[in-house]
């Protein structure tokens, strides 16, 4: 039973070294472990802490990010609205302006071809004229081919005269 249970001797040598390895560990081991201990705590709580700042940080450059993408998609839409009603401003003032276009060339074509036809008029009349004179100096020619029949065709054309 000596065995399982230590004497008084061995029980007092141990609380003595126990008390001097206590007090040395105390005044040389205790404090630098400790300040270890707070510095390490105090790392981590700066560390966790200085983590939650980047966290908000990103969680508000994300909702920048979405603003900008809606700024962006805004703007896209836009531009296109933009873009597509002066793409149809375009296509009707060309359209305006090829009609104005033909318009001008028909009236041209049209007055070019009144004034041909006038031109054609007029040398038709022309020719006319100088055929209806030719014939009517041949007409008259042979008409008055005598003496009598010039007398009464002068005669003729006085009293036509004195009538109007």
């Amino acid at each position: 039973m000596e065995l399982i249970t230590p004497g008084f001797g061995l029980l007092f040598w141990m609380i003595i070294s126990f008390l001097i390895v206590w007090a040395i560990l105390k005044k040389y081991a205790w404090k630098p472990i400790l300040n270890a201990l707070k510095n390490r705590e105090k790392s981590i709580e700066n560390a966790l802490h200085s983590a939650e700042k980047v966290k908000a940080e990103m969680e508000k450059l994300q909702a920048d990010n979405q603003k900008l993408l809606a700024e962006a998609r805004v703007e896209r839409d836009r531009i296109l609205r933009d873009a597509r009603e002066m793409k149809d401003r375009i296509i009707e003032e060309a359209k305006i302006l090829a009609q104005t276009e033909g318009k001008k060339q028909i009236d041209a074509a049209r007055e070019s071809i009144l004034n041909e036809k006038k031109a054609a008029l007029k040398e038709i009349k022309d020719v006319v004229a100088v055929l209806s004179l030719q014939v009517a100096e041949k007409m008259l020619r042979e008409k008055l081919s005598g003496e009598a029949s010039q007398g009464e065709y002068i005669d003729k054309l006085l009293n036509e005269i004195k009538l109007n």
